[in-house]
């Protein structure tokens, strides 16, 4: 997935583009049980992604509330509480972020969140499909943040230090190919033209 603006615009941008994304699998997981369990999971992924909303009053409904949202409310399972629609709800808490915590700035603090949320999931094909939106994400916010390429192993051993070993990925995992933004390539080009300008127009003055 690269960012362009096209891309689907953010329900609820305080959760983020990975959890909407999982939010989204969610409605393509075919077996009714493990989509139950999946919405489960993710729910506790958005819990300790605030751990302010355990504050509030009745915070496990309004989790689901905002799962349900995501979902655009398409998704079919049996949910623990009744569902509010958004319009009837509070404005969601803000998600603090303290920078002065995280250990690699480039990829932030709610990738640290969900890295440990996940840590504590129990093996199984929805955990590698969720390491491996992970990992991607990643990728995704060191390019963005470097304006470089990198490569996927850097990505897969920063996950497995993240993580403290407990996620790891195959050094043959292939993750998405992510361009490096073509405005800043344009930059660089312009400046590269603009350098060699420059020099042919002092070694003309010498010549002179």
């Amino acid at each position: 997935m690269e960012y362009n603006t096209t891309q689907k615009k953010l329900i609820l941008p305080e959760y983020g583009r990975n959890v909407q994304m999982m939010a989204e699998h969610l409605l393509t997981i075919e077996d009714r049980q493990r989509r139950t369990e999946a919405a489960h999971e993710l729910v506790a992924i958005m819990t300790n992604m605030n751990p302010l909303v355990k504050e509030t009053k009745d915070y496990k409904q309004k989790i689901w509330d905002f799962l349900a949202e995501l979902c655009e409310h398409k998704l079919d399972i049996d949910f623990p509480y009744p569902i509010t629609k958004a319009s009837e709800l509070p404005p969601p808490d803000k998600l603090e972020y303290n920078t002065s915590k995280i250990k690699f700035r480039h990829y932030g603090l709610i990738i640290e969140r969900l890295i440990e949320a996940a840590s504590k999931f129990e093996d199984g094909p929805d955990k590698d499909v969720l390491i491996k939106m992970i990992a991607n994400h990643m990728k995704k916010t060191y390019i963005a943040w470097n304006q470089k390429s990198v490569n996927d192993s850097i990505i897969i051993n920063d996950l497995y230090k993240l993580s403290h070993g407990k996620l790891n990925l195959s050094e043959e995992t292939k993750l998405m190919h992510v361009s490096v933004a073509k405005e800043q390539n344009n930059n660089h080009n312009n400046k590269k033209h603009n350098n060699k300008q420059k020099n042919n127009k002092q070694k003309n003055n010498k010549r002179k």
